[in-house]
C-alpha cells in the first residue's frame, strides 16, 4: 500500500444507531440484509453484531438520492 494513502478507521455501530439512521424496524433491517438490500452486520463478539457506519450511511444516502430521481 502507498504510505501516502490515508486509511479510514472502521467505526462499528450497534442496532439502535442503525435504526436511528435508517428509521427502519429491527425486523426490516435483518430481512433486507438477508435479501441483499441492506448492508450485512459483522460479528464483533461471541454474541454481538454491529454494522459499519459508512456502509449504513452510504445506504441511507443512496435512498435520499433515489428520491430525487422519482418524478
Amino acid at each position: 500500500m502507498n504510505t501516502a494513502q490515508k486509511v479510514e478507521p472502521i467505526e462499528y455501530i450497534r442496532l439502535p444507531e442503525v435504526r436511528r439512521i435508517t428509521g427502519l424496524s429491527t425486523a426490516t433491517i435483518y430481512r433486507m440484509a438477508v435479501g441483499g438490500r441492506f448492508p450485512r452486520q459483522a460479528k464483533v463478539g461471541e454474541q454481538a453484531v454491529a454494522w459499519i457506519r459508512s456502509e449504513v450511511e452510504q445506504w441511507a444516502a443512496s435512498k435520499a438520492e433515489a428520491r430525487k430521481r422519482v418524478p
